[in-house]
């Protein structure tokens, strides 16, 4: 795992976003495409900003969606499908944008998903980190074991007053209980991970990714095991480590 500590939220958007894009360069140097994961939540939109300004051939990109609520709409205000669509995917126009519908059957579009990314290996993964921990919507204590791609998991207290607090949601009650994510082993597959985690409210959460034992009571700590791991704070959210 690599740490790179910006002054600014501003600033790490910038340098995620580069480091993003060459990524994707050379995968698409390489074969002529590229696929990537694409994350949602306030942690990204610095990051989202800086991306859709780079000059790439988003048409042969193919992008897969991290993590959505369950029974929730593409209209409502806390979608993440309306989140990326406004943020990037009509922004960039890539050749395919594989949303994840919250809307379907949930083991139906377990499914699906499951089969479909099957075939387009992984070359970037833009994720972040939640205030308990979380990596995509895999809550404290994730799955760190099953193989499958996306499954439906609880969203705990911690969890849904993030969202609370981050103004998607406002109430408590209306924040929904459950949601489909990308599981830990999918994330894992990818050949880069590009993990952007800005503010002052997750530097506990970034001190115990760094510092902690991997564990599934610290879901974000298995980033440590993944080879190419590129994780940007500013530094409000690196303010409780040291020696970085």
């Amino acid at each position: 795992m690599e740490i790179i500590i910006s002054d600014t939220k501003q600033e790490l958007g910038l340098k995620a976003a580069q480091a993003g894009a060459l990524l994707i360069r050379e995968a698409i140097k390489a074969r002529g495409e590229a696929n990537i994961i694409v994350a949602t939540g306030a942690s990204q939109f610095e990051m989202l900003q800086e991306l859709v300004k780079e000059e790439l051939n988003w048409s042969v990109v193919t992008a897969f969606h991290l993590d959505e609520y369950i029974g929730i709409n593409e209209q409502h205000p806390a979608s993440f499908r309306k989140y990326l669509k406004e943020r990037f995917a009509d922004l960039v126009l890539p050749k395919t944008f594989n949303y994840v519908n919250g809307d379907s059957d949930p083991y139906q579009e377990c499914q699906r998903l499951d089969k479909l990314i099957q075939s387009f290996p992984i070359d970037v993964a833009f994720v972040g980190i939640g205030e308990n921990g979380h990596l995509a919507f895999n809550d404290p204590p994730a799955d760190f074991e099953t193989e499958e791609a996306y499954l439906v998991v609880e969203l705990n207290e911690a969890c849904r007053k993030q969202q609370l607090g981050e103004g998607w949601f406002k109430t408590l009650e209306q924040v929904p209980k459950q949601a489909i994510s990308m599981s830990i082993k999918q994330i894992l597959k990818s050949k880069f991970i590009i993990c952007s985690v800005p503010d002052q409210r997750k530097a506990q959460a970034v001190f115990d990714t760094v510092t902690c034992e991997i564990s599934p009571e610290h879901p974000a700590s298995i980033l440590r095991n993944h080879p190419n791991t590129m994780v940007y704070l500013d530094k409000d959210a690196a303010s409780l480590l040291k020696n970085f």
